[in-house]
């Protein structure tokens, strides 16, 4: 039985009405993973902008699996002192892990950044040493389109993050460095230049689905529905 728990910011809780990527994933996987598997994680919400919280279980298909370790304005310094007990509690098996614009934007810059990506590994391992991961880097979004100082502080974490996972890589419990979604249009793969709509949560997936079946062979390749 392999547990997948997903792990990110806004992007990855989504808010209320939306499917997530993270229900895109689970699709995949149910069509195309040979062996049982698990969704896991703490948190089953989404975010409710209306009360500013996540407090929602409106979602557009709630019959899923919901188990995550997302959050609203969450980063690397939030998950990183909570993932050994996360990991620990659901024996999580693999992370999925999609995190670094909220750090870059509101708390720490690229090479901060970075050094909290190293605490979450080290964290991670400490609860589970065969624990593998799979990291996506920062994306396209629209602040990284306007603002040319914060698009060199993503383009350097995400070549620090490549580092990191080269580094600390180990074949007991193995890092990937997942390709960004391509394509991916801020403009029609967002639904306000950052948080994926229907179309980007699909991307989304994808990427992390192409990791895992051309590294391991989990699962196979990403179909895309038609919503």
């Amino acid at each position: 039985m392999l547990r997948f728990m997903p792990v990110g910011d806004s992007m990855t809780i989504g808010s209320a009405g939306e499917h997530t990527w993270r229900y895109r994933m689970w699709q995949h996987l149910r069509a195309t993973c040979e062996g049982p598997f698990q969704i896991v994680g703490p948190r089953e919400t989404l975010y409710d902008k209306a009360a500013d919280a996540p407090t929602s279980h409106e979602y557009a298909d709630p019959d899923f699996p919901r188990g995550h370790l997302a959050g609203w304005g969450e980063g690397w310094q939030h998950m990183a002192p909570l993932i050994s007990e996360a990991v620990r509690r659901h024996r999580a098996d693999v992370l999925l892990v999609s995190l670094g614009l909220i750090d870059l934007g509101f708390y720490t810059n690229a090479e901060q950044t970075a050094e909290n990506v190293r605490a979450f590994i080290d964290a991670a391992r400490t609860a589970r040493p065969r624990v593998r991961m799979v990291l996506l880097p920062v994306i396209p979004n629209t602040r990284a389109e306007l603002d040319p100082s914060f698009a060199e502080q993503v383009a350097l974490f995400n070549t620090l993050l490549a580092k990191t996972v080269a580094d600390l890589d180990t074949p007991g419990s193995p890092l990937l460095l997942a390709s960004p979604p391509e394509p991916y249009d801020i403009h029609s793969d967002t639904y306000d230049g950052t948080h994926p709509n229907a179309s980007g949560e699909h991307r989304i997936a994808e990427a992390f689905a192409g990791a895992m079946h051309e590294a391991w062979g989990i699962g196979g390749p990403y179909t895309a529905g038609t919503d």
